[in-house]
């Protein structure tokens, strides 16, 4: 089924304020149960954050692919998956949806709606990481939508899940949930000044994989899916 534009952009919307939610929301939460253990309080924050990611993709994917990041977008439209004044109107509402989700966390516990964060996460190390974090969360995506199709929302769940530990920045790998996360001064925030170089080393991810994947697994002809992957179609 084919859904119109305003469904498939209510659709990025409510997704993308859903995981910044559940980031910023798991953050607080997590730090304040954690008794000062930043481990313990990381691992709240990423257990709640691949299991949100499962389900928001298996919700809103088949309205409008669950994007949920411009990064995502932006390569889809490199591969003409997506037409690009569609791609703007998405990227916009995940930008919007993802500030909503964080004053929608903050409300719910008793906080400002909104607070810039003090949280510094600059230096090389980290823009490196958020570059390989973009890049690998392409990679899966790619490679899962034209080989295995129904492998996506846990591939890409258990992907972030596993970025969030072997990345120095914990795997921001999103320019919506990053400018969202900076509105918030609690355990998920950004410093706003450190915003610029991680956008620009997750859309250079995103581009790289995308470059890498079509030549490693060229786009494939409709019918060609239903060969790889009898099971999707019913």
């Amino acid at each position: 089924m084919k859904f119109n534009l305003r469904a498939r952009l209510t659709a990025e919307f409510f997704g993308t304020a859903f995981l910044v939610a559940a980031v910023v929301g798991s953050g607080i939460m997590g730090e304040r149960l954690a008794g000062g253990n930043v481990a313990i309080a990381l691992l709240a924050n990423t257990i709640a954050t691949g299991a949100a990611l499962a389900a928001l993709i298996l919700t809103f994917g088949p309205i409008s692919g669950a994007h949920l990041n411009p990064a995502v977008t932006l390569a889809d439209a490199i591969e003409h998956g997506i037409l690009w004044p569609e791609a703007g109107a998405y990227i916009f509402v995940q930008c919007v949806g993802g500030a909503a989700g964080a004053i929608i966390a903050h409300l719910m516990f008793g906080l400002r709606w909104y607070s810039f964060s003090s949280h510094s996460r600059h230096g090389g190390a980290l823009v490196l990481s958020e570059f390989v974090a973009t890049f690998g969360l392409l990679s899966v995506i790619w490679g899962c939508s034209r080989l295995r199709t129904g492998a996506v929302p846990f591939a890409v769940a258990s992907y972030i899940t596993a970025a969030y530990w072997f990345t120095a920045s914990t795997s921001f790998a999103n320019p919506a949930v990053t400018i969202a996360r900076c509105l918030s001064d609690t355990f998920a925030g950004i410093r706003p000044s450190d915003v610029p170089l991680f956008i620009v080393a997750q859309i250079a991810g995103a581009l790289s994989a995308t470059l890498l994947f079509r030549w490693l697994v060229p786009n494939l002809p409709s019918h060609a899916e239903e060969i790889l992957v009898p099971h999707s179609r019913t």
